[in-house]
């Protein structure tokens, strides 16, 4: 409009003036303690000369004991793996986390035993969500409705006997698809562990929404094309991290003081809550 070109030399140079800060807020010491830790990751294109191929960004989202969110930290790789998640968990301990209570994940194989060979006392969650999208792969489309209805009978129920009840009911009533009515029996105990908490616990915890929609925001910015380099892509999504940082500082997580409350009545975690807000 205006007549006026920048190239993306230019355009380089300028946002190089944040790396320092990047560089900075890559290796700050983190809080002592989250409540809840969603991890996930995305794929990003990354243009290397002249071969382009796909990245793993891993993506840690915490809620802290005061109920505010932060994202731990971002780390490329070229695909998502056990081993790297288990050097990821190392690396927050090294910057100073010593307790996590609930770990949320979508179900990537030997995660949970490598979250758990670095924060013992973890709980870690499968998403029901992910749980949902995996069976009804064995769904014929137009179950969909009347499956999913069934399901929620059982993770939604009141109670782990109300629970244990409707799913009974759900394995008859869909063993025509034993393939989906499988993907339940194999992770049954990552239902059962949730009424081992109250309810405002269980609804943080069932699924990785959270972190989803900070991966979805991230997704806005770099879907337009390859990135030449590491660099150009951590620069862009911690300026989108700073815009989301903005955002969740004027708010807490929802019904927060309910979570602690029902966190606190648990044996698991009074103590472990008493040392860390002390602090």
């Amino acid at each position: 409009i205006y007549g006026f070109q920048m190239s993306h030399d230019m355009i380089s140079d300028i946002t190089d003036c944040i790396i320092p800060e990047l560089e900075e807020w890559k290796n700050r010491p983190l809080k002592k303690c989250y409540a809840f830790v969603f991890v996930d990751c995305l794929y990003v294109t990354l243009r290397n000369d002249y071969e382009v191929k796909e990245c793993a960004v891993y993506v840690i989202l915490g809620y802290d004991l005061n109920g505010r969110k932060e994202i731990l930290g971002l780390w490329i790789s070229e695909s998502e793996s056990k081993n790297y998640w288990m050097q990821i968990f190392d690396e927050i301990k090294s910057q100073g986390v010593e307790d996590i209570f609930f770990i949320s994940m979508d179900g990537v194989a030997g995660l949970e035993a490598g979250a758990k060979a670095i924060f013992p006392k973890v709980v870690v969650q499968r998403c029901i969500v992910h749980l949902i999208r995996n069976s009804i792969k064995y769904v014929p489309t137009r179950d969909y409705k009347k499956f999913t209805q069934s399901l929620k009978k059982v993770y939604g129920a009141p109670t782990l006997k109300a629970a244990n009840s409707a799913f009974e009911i759900f394995c008859k009533e869909w063993s025509q698809y034993p393939g989906a009515v499988d993907v339940w029996k194999r992770n049954y105990s990552h239902v059962e562990q949730l009424f081992d908490y109250g309810s405002a616990v269980r609804k943080v915890m069932y699924t990785t929404n959270a972190i989803e929609a900070v991966n979805s925001s991230f997704r806005k910015v770099t879907k337009k094309g390859a990135f030449p380099n590491e660099t150009a892509l951590f620069k862009l999504l911690y300026l989108r991290i700073k815009e989301l940082e903005k955002k969740w500082s004027t708010g807490y997580i929802p019904n927060w003081s309910m979570v602690l409350n029902q966190l606190m009545v648990n044996d698991l975690f009074k103590d472990r809550i008493d040392k860390y807000i002390r602090l």
